[in-house]
Order: structure tokens, then C-alpha cells, then sequence
């Protein structure tokens, strides 16, 4: 193990509560910069949303800004330009979590299941996933999407992971999904459920430990948690910066301490958000809108 690593994982028994938030950043960086397991993507610029047509450029840009810090990237579709990011990715070194977006258009759905396994079988996918939160969404029937994960598995040829993305719980109370994939991939978000921050970690490893229960020995990968810089609160979960460097750390230094996969949410801000998630959906980037560093020691 390195100094540096040591150094991170010493963070473990640190009250983060007692830090400044000069501290906080400081303390920040050097976990930023020890880098992280894997980032959702978050591609759309400023005015744009879902249905706009992602450019390769823009696509490049934010990804060559993430680079330096982590090992893989997880994208949510196969169409509107979604697909260029794994083709990017692989060029740049970083591992790919491909999702195909399912939803109640069948025609949609039809694109990105071929749009998925096209992707797997010529070599950009690492991991694939079969639909976001559907279930939770009630987008599909569950038979539905057992349908799709089944066809995806047979269509690809190469040997690539397949799983579906959904809330922990979701794998507890639908086995059947469960035991139709390769790997468990759960969304744990402590804040989403009103979660005080002070806790939110132990809450988080209850959400890990539920998967790992659901999947019965299979391998679980957190492919959502993070915590919002700004907005509203939610019960005892308040957004703020503070709060926002405090639940990255932790989350960090636990998956390096535990060897636990986590695709950390989010790598930039995303206005278009807030249309679903009230004022919070804006701010739950690790960068800004603009592609800044938000919790800058300069700043």
C-alpha cells in the first residue's frame, strides 16, 4: 500500500464533524485526487436535457475531465449520442458501465436493447445494464423487463456482465430479478430517504448489506449514492456543501477500505434535474455546470 492510500484510509476514524470547511476541502481534494472507483456520467450542457442529441465533442471534453480521477464511467442510454460515450471512454482508457434506458415506449426500448448489445459485441462494455429504476419508475412489468435482461444476455456474444439498476429494495422484494442477473447493481442514496448526514454512512452500509443479502452471493456494485450541494431539505437530510464533502469522503475512504464498487453520483451538475427532483436535482455534481471543481480550496 502506498503512503498516499495509507493516508486515506487513516480518514476512517476522523470526525469530519469537527472539521472547518477549509478542512473539508483540503481533505476533499486529497480523496478527489487519490481518485475514485467510477463516476455516472452527466453529459448534458446548460439548455439542454433527456431527447437532446449529445455531440462526440462535448462527450470528449467532460470525459477527458474526469480522467485523472477514476477507473470507470457508467452511462444511462444507447441512443441520442448516450452511445459515443463508451466508444470515448475505452479510447481514453476508462473502463465502461453501459446502460440501456427503458421506459414505457416500446419503440424506445427496442432501440436501446439493440443499441446495448450492438455495443457489447463490438467491445465497449465492461459491464451492461438492462433498464434504471424501472421497476421503482413502474415503467414496466416485471415479467417485461425479465424479458428484455433475458435478450440482452443472449444477444451478447462477448463475455459481459449483465445486470439491472434499481433501488436496493427492489432486489429484496423481486427475486426473481435477482436471480436473472449476473451481478446486483443498487442505487443507495441515505438522503433520499431522509437520512441525517451524521448517520448516513452506517445507513448506506445497511443498503450494501441488503443487496448482498437479496443477491445471494452474487457480486454487488453501488451504482448511485451521493449527496446534493444545495437545495432543500429532506427531513433530516440537508443539502449543503459541508454535507456534500463530508458524504463523499466517507463514501470514498469506505470503498477503498472495504474494496466495495461504487459509481459515485454525479460528476457534473445537471439543471434539467430539477423538473424530477425539486431544487436538489440541480447540484449533485462533484463539478458544476460549468465544468469547475465545486469544492475548491481556493474558492
Amino acid at each position: 500500500m502506498s503512503v498516499r492510500e495509507e493516508k486515506i484510509l487513516s480518514l476512517t476514524n476522523v470526525d469530519l464533524s469537527k472539521k472547518s470547511t477549509k478542512e473539508l476541502k483540503a481533505i476533499f481534494k486529497e480523496v478527489l485526487f487519490d481518485g475514485v472507483h467510477g463516476f455516472c456520467s452527466s453529459p448534458y450542457e446548460e439548455g439542454q436535457q433527456p431527447g437532446d442529441t449529445l455531440t462526440e465533442d462535448q462527450i470528449r471534453r467532460r470525459l477527458k475531465i474526469i480522467k485523472p480521477y477514476t477507473k470507470w464511467i457508467r452511462s444511462f442510454s444507447c441512443t441520442e449520442g448516450n452511445e459515443l460515450i463508451p466508444k470515448v471512454a475505452r479510447e481514453l482508457g476508462i473502463k465502461t458501465f453501459v446502460g440501456a434506458w427503458l421506459g414505457n415506449d416500446a419503440e424506445i426500448n427496442k432501440k436501446e436493447i439493440a443499441g446495448l448489445i450492438k455495443l457489447a459485441n463490438e467491445g465497449y462494455v465492461d459491464i451492461a445494464a438492462v433498464g434504471n429504476e424501472v421497476m421503482y419508475r413502474q415503467d414496466l412489468s416485471e415479467q417485461e423487463l425479465l424479458s428484455f435482461i433475458n435478450e440482452v444476455k443472449e444477444g451478447i456474444t462477448e463475455d459481459v456482465p449483465v445486470g439491472y439498476v434499481d433501488a436496493y429494495y427492489e432486489f429484496e422484494d423481486r427475486p426473481a430479478i435477482s436471480d436473472a442477473c449476473d451481478i446486483i447493481l443498487a442505487n443507495c442514496y441515505p438522503f433520499w430517504e431522509g437520512c441525517h448526514q451524521d448517520y448516513s454512512l452506517l445507513y448506506m452500509k445497511d443498503m450494501y448489506q441488503r443487496a448482498l443479502r437479496a443477491g445471494k452471493g452474487k457480486k454487488v456494485i453501488i451504482t448511485e449514492t451521493g449527496w446534493p450541494s444545495e437545495g432543500s431539505n429532506l427531513a433530516g437530510a440537508v443539502p449543503s456543501e459541508e454535507n456534500a464533502m463530508k458524504y463523499f469522503i466517507n463514501a470514498q475512504t469506505w470503498s477503498k477500505e472495504e474494496d466495495i464498487d461504487i459509481f459515485y453520483f454525479s460528476s457534473f451538475d445537471e439543471s434539467w434535474k430539477v423538473d424530477s427532483e425539486g431544487d436538489v436535482g440541480s447540484y449533485w455534481g462533484i463539478w458544476d455546470k460549468d465544468e469547475q471543481l465545486k469544492f475548491d480550496e481556493l474558492k
